[in-house]
């Protein structure tokens, strides 16, 4: 009857290309009976030849209703559209850009073509052995397939522990099996530890959210995407990593003014270029640069090459001899793409850094760093993190030397941080100059008035302090938001609401005293608190039972689980495991309340 009432509906298919049509539907597999996944339905219809692009625009324009799935008519109204509409690209492509459909018909957001080929062949080599994803590898480079296979949240989880291992628990994803692809609870969850996960590792993640990744929102994965491997690829450009940096002090500068640059800006100055795209677009600055770093393997012939694309290709050849053509292609490079440009300079110094090492004077005045890093580390951390969640300009890379002519903390007084995926000033070039002039002192004591001179100076524990009051006010003013009575919880208050909840839904469990309670340190007590929050959420099996003096190492595996379960339940959190096993109650303190915020 079903297969009658459609050829009605559309004429143009035959009985036996009906039935056909509703058989190949039955045969795909799916946890819920004649509900199919989009993902699967395009996987079906690749295999069967049709275009992967033009199937997922057309999908588009199909009447699937609000859960997202293909009933049956959709599936046999998508095949009809397939085989009556032109065969001509649905993804119009010029300039090596192509342009994409957004939310509604309106809307068109414009992707790199080289950008999404290399972003691709990234994961492809990161990911590719995965056993959990290894079904969808290679993905294809010539078509729109990434954005479908990130739909479920599990390659971008991966792809996230990547630059930062171990930042999301492997446990806590929702992984498809043979013949029972995820549900809509399921990707919403994995989906949910994107968000946060990435925001813990200091990527800059606004205006995407966990529907947007499983709705396949090309443009915004692929900001996404290139937000954690610039984090990955950038993480090595760090002094305290790479002492020899300190060879890039130029006269009448200290180790100090270093520890002030963005990583980019550290690369510019290894470089010797003032940007990643008018000073790159003709090769030259490549050729001299590759010919200074290994003169055996990369000779200075392309500089007689008088055609710029012929330049750029032998400047990739000289890069492949090295073992360094990753990311960067003939058209981007004489485009001068900021992106793909910035990534092939990031890779070829963390391969080939070509630094002499420190004689005793220069390891000597370097020591500073050390001392540097001694005090308040760990809050520090956390503090940057959460900076660079707001998107503020420029981002802190070093807390203690970047907020010190007050402009940071101007922005996130005021509000006006403006957090975006494609940050603004990637409409310029990326970076500042490296011998751009920084702001007179007496500015910086006029910005920073209410704390004067000791933050200019770098005073660590005034610097913390002042950091954690901006950082709690602005967690309090967000509870402040979800409280009936509108005003904000006190330490005492958030102490006995969490202990509440756990004794609610498990009584006679141990209560803690508080923030900063000894038993905190095993991490039971806030697994307890994620599970009575949302019943089920934590998987007792994965609970090591181990006291407060059992061993380190388990009671970092609790707290590792408790993070990423939080994250699975959307909560915003930049603590690490050690933030929980070593007891550091201020920390502790934000972890509860953001718990708080998602809870009402």
């Amino acid at each position: 009857m079903e297969a009658l009432r459609l050829q009605k509906k559309y004429p143009e298919v035959t009985r036996d290309e009906m039935f056909d049509l509703i058989n190949r539907f039955n045969a795909i597999l799916t946890d819920s009976p004649r509900c199919i996944d989009k993902s699967a339905v395009l996987h079906t219809l690749q295999s069967s030849g049709e275009s992967c692009d033009q199937a997922r625009e057309t999908l588009k324009g199909v009447s699937v209703d609000a859960s997202g799935k293909v009933e049956l008519e959709d599936w046999v109204e998508l095949n009809v559209k397939l085989r009556t509409q032109s065969k001509a690209s649905v993804l119009p492509t010029r300039a090596g850009k192509v342009t994409v459909k957004g939310s509604n018909a309106n809307v068109s957001h414009t992707i790199n073509e080289d950008e999404r080929k290399e972003f691709t062949n990234h994961i492809n080599g990161v990911l590719e052995n995965d056993p959990d994803i290894s079904n969808g590898f290679p993905i294809a480079t010539d078509t729109m397939q990434l954005s479908d296979e990130c739909h479920d949240g599990l390659m971008l989880c991966k792809l996230i522990n990547d630059p930062v291992p171990d930042t999301i628990n492997a446990h806590v994803l929702n992984i498809a099996t043979a013949g029972k692809p995820l549900n809509t609870f399921q990707l919403t969850e994995n989906n949910n530890i994107v968000i946060p996960s990435a925001k813990g590792i200091s990527c800059p993640v606004i205006n995407i959210g966990s529907s947007d990744i499983s709705d396949g929102r090309k443009h915004l994965i692929l900001g996404l995407i290139w937000q954690i491997i610039r984090r990955g690829l950038l993480s090595q450009v760090d002094i305290k990593l790479h002492p020899k940096l300190y060879r890039l002090c130029e006269e009448g500068e200290t180790v100090n003014y270093l520890l002030r640059l963005t990583p980019d800006q550290i690369l510019l100055r290894w470089f010797k270029v003032n940007n990643f795209s008018r000073d790159v677009s003709n090769g030259e600055n490549y050729t001299i640069l590759l010919n200074q770093l290994k003169p055996d393997e990369c000779s200075r012939a392309p500089l007689q090459t008088r055609d710029l694309r012929t330049h750029a290709k032998q400047v990739l050849q000289n890069a492949t001899a090295i073992g360094c053509r990753k990311y960067l292609t003939p058209s981007s490079l004489v485009a001068g793409n900021r992106r793909l440009n910035l990534t092939f300079v990031a890779n070829l110094f963390n391969t080939w850094p070509g630094l002499a090492l420190l004689d005793e004077q220069e390891a000597k005045d370097y020591s500073a760093v050390e001392d540097f890093d001694a005090e308040g580390k760990h809050e520090a951390h956390v503090f940057t993190l959460w900076l660079n969640s707001l998107g503020v300009e420029p981002g802190v890379f070093n807390l203690f030397e970047n907020i010190k002519d007050g402009l940071i903390i101007l922005q996130v007084e005021r509000g006006t941080a403006r957090p975006s995926l494609d940050r603004p000033e990637e409409q310029e070039d990326i970076g500042i100059t490296p011998n751009q002039s920084t702001l007179s002192r007496f500015k910086q004591v006029e910005n920073t008035n209410y704390a004067g001179a000791d933050i200019v100076n770098g005073s660590r524990t005034l610097v913390l302090s002042l950091i954690w009051q901006l950082m709690w006010m602005n967690i309090t003013k967000t509870l402040m938001g979800l409280s009936a009575s509108g005003c904000p919880m006190t330490d005492q208050e958030m102490l006995k609401w969490a202990n509440t909840i756990v004794q609610k839904a498990k009584p006679g469990a141990r209560t803690i005293l508080s923030f900063k309670d000894p038993s905190l340190m095993t991490g039971i007590f806030i697994l307890d608190l994620l599970n009575a929050l949302q019943p089920g959420i934590v998987d007792p099996a994965l609970i090591i039972p181990v006291a407060e003096n059992g061993d380190y190492e388990d009671r970092r595996q609790n707290a590792k689980l408790a993070i990423s379960i939080a994250r699975k339940m959307n909560a915003l959190t930049f603590l690490v495991p050690e933030d929980i096993v070593d007891v550091r109650p201020r920390l502790i303190l934000t972890f509860i309340g953001s718990l708080l915020a998602i809870a009402n």
